[in-house]
């Protein structure tokens, strides 16, 4: 009752860029209404905590003006190994209101600070095979973390109508547009520019989630330190464009340095899954964010992984109208996932 308009944007607030997205639904299909993106300097946010919220607000300001955001609606996603924390638990069988009231009892065996820092989420999966149990989605997100995002959109002048994970909106945008897989283990990797989000999906439903405090910021860093340059110049190397005075020959091996300890990182993620967890293969990985559009990244990936890796395409199954520049969204779709996904969010969601 307190919103006038149904229609919302998804907002995904990221370390080095702002992205937006909003949707136009109509009879279970959808059309893209808006997508933008403008670049943040470095260090207002770090490791998923905002570090300079002033500016991050103009930036905000700077978007919505960009873009020419209409709604004030905003979905927003928050990631961070340090501050979300996500675990698939198991408990007796209870209803969904008596699993409400225990919840926090629940949380306090998983969640390493005090249960009254964080708030609390969960989704029933469904029952085990051990009768009287039930498997279930456990989701903590410490609440000075959502209130500086929740106050930061505020003061842009949007009103912030759900705060999800990015993991999961990453998983959002990838059923829209691919579907559901009933006997494939699909590893949704999104590598941003300080975290690495990965959602491991089985039938749809998420069975294996990790993030972790690592991302493209590391090629950026290496390609400062090689050649000298500023922040800005070392973007534009790692995205394949020219530099003056230094050739593409002599960034390929420092690139492929740094990208080790991302590759590693991810590897050491879907192992975890495979041996500790569910004794189950990676069927498939498909990439997303920044580091989807690293040249050769995904065939690394895949050589190391030794699965199928595949650039994930936010809007495959979108309507682009003929006014937006298709060529831009090609270049920049892989990391448009997280947007993408928060934009499917709906006011009544819970």
């Amino acid at each position: 009752m307190l919103f006038k308009s149904k229609d919302s944007i998804g907002l995904d607030i990221g370390s080095s860029y702002l992205k937006v997205v909003q949707l136009k639904e109509k009879k279970g299909a959808y059309s893209l209404e808006l997508f933008d993106m403008l670049p943040l300097p470095p260090e207002l946010i770090v490791e998923g905590s905002i570090i300079d919220s002033l500016r991050l607000v103009e930036a905000l300001k700077e978007l919505i003006k960009k873009a020419r955001i209409k709604t004030k609606n905003a979905a927003i996603g928050i990631a961070g190994h340090a501050s979300v924390i996500i675990r698939r638990i198991s408990v007796p069988e209870m209803t969904e209101e008596e699993l409400s009231e225990s919840i926090k009892f629940e949380a306090e065996q998983y969640v390493p600070f005090d249960v009254e820092d964080v708030n609390i989420d969960f989704q029933i999966l469904g029952p085990k095979e051990e009768a009287g149990q039930m498997d279930v989605m456990l989701v903590a997100v410490k609440k000075d973390i959502v209130n500086e995002y929740v106050s930061v959109v505020k003061e842009a002048g949007l009103n912030p109508i759900v705060v999800d994970v990015n993991a999961f909106a990453v998983s959002n945008m990838y059923e829209v547009n691919y579907g559901i897989s009933p006997d494939r283990n699909i590893a949704l990797v999104n590598v941003g520019a300080s975290t690495i989000n990965l959602n491991v999906l089985k039938g749809g439903s998420s069975v294996f989630t990790r993030d972790s405090a690592i991302g493209t910021d590391l090629l950026t860093e290496a390609l400062q330190k090689e050649f000298n340059i500023s922040y800005e110049n070392a973007e534009r190397l790692k995205k394949g464009e020219p530099v003056e005075g230094i050739s593409p020959e002599t960034v390929a091996p420092v690139m492929a340095s740094a990208s080790e300890d991302i590759l590693d990182e991810i590897i050491r993620s879907v192992e975890y899954f495979k041996s500790a967890t569910f004794h189950e293969d990676v069927h498939e990985i498909v990439l997303s964010g920044g580091g989807a559009m690293i040249k050769n990244f995904p065939m690394l990936l895949a050589e190391k992984a030794g699965s199928e890796v595949i650039v994930a395409e936010p809007f495959k199954n979108i309507a682009i109208p003929k006014k937006f520049d298709i060529t831009y969204i090609e270049e920049t779709a892989p990391m448009a996932a997280v947007a993408m996904g928060l934009a499917l969010r709906k006011i009544e969601d819970r």
